[in-house]
């Protein structure tokens, strides 16, 4: 298969297996629970960011990089809820997908490890939005279809950043945490899964 338009081939190459069709196929089909579920990874993807800056205070850059990362995360969030709203699309409780967990569960429990995995974890969730908003992008209509191709970009920049900050704090050993955590996210995003949520699997 190849490269969707507009995503970085970095993260093409990091993410062992692409998306499947049938998984597109579905979030068109399923718009309000996509959109839904989006708002709700913008959210999640906030908490997480300020969830480091306050267990890791003592690391200025760390800190400084989520509290942009939470407040652009936070933006993001804001405009699905105009989006959702512009469309008449009501609140509704979403079970999360299997996705974050299945990646934290395989957390090491000691620092710096610990924080060296939950910061690769953050790098291949941004990387797989990317490649998913890449695919969707052109699927969709005008409106969803240029904001999702305008999210690339950022989820881009928060994948690099966050491979960044565990880069500087392992160094060469960040690659060995990539390569361990490589097939268990291909698995979690490819693997047949009866949920569908942005973050799911092979839709059966």
């Amino acid at each position: 298969m190849s490269r969707p338009k507009g995503l970085p081939s970095e993260i093409s190459e990091l993410l062992l297996a692409p998306t499947s069709e049938a998984w597109v196929d579905r979030a068109v089909q399923e718009l309000p629970v996509l959109l839904l579920d989006h708002a709700n990874c913008e959210k999640k993807a906030a908490s997480t960011a300020l969830s480091l800056m306050f267990r890791y205070p003592q690391m200025d850059k760390l800190t400084w990089r989520m509290s942009r990362l939470a407040r652009e995360e936070l933006r993001h969030y804001e405009q699905v809820q105009k989006i959702l709203a512009d469309r008449e699309i009501p609140f509704q409780h979403l079970k999360p997908a299997r996705y974050a967990d299945g990646l934290r569960k395989h957390l090491r429990s000691r620092d710096p490890a610990r924080l060296v995995d939950l910061l690769v974890i953050g790098a291949f969730i941004e990387a797989r939005s990317c490649e998913r908003f890449s695919l969707l992008a052109p699927r969709l209509d005008g409106e969803l279809g240029s904001f999702y191709s305008g999210l690339l970009a950022a989820e881009a920049r928060h994948f690099r950043q966050y491979l960044a900050l565990a880069s500087e704090l392992d160094g060469e050993g960040v690659m060995d945490r990539v390569e361990f955590f490589a097939p268990i996210e291909s698995a979690l995003c490819t693997d047949p899964d009866p949920q569908f949520r942005f973050h799911s699997g092979t839709p059966i």
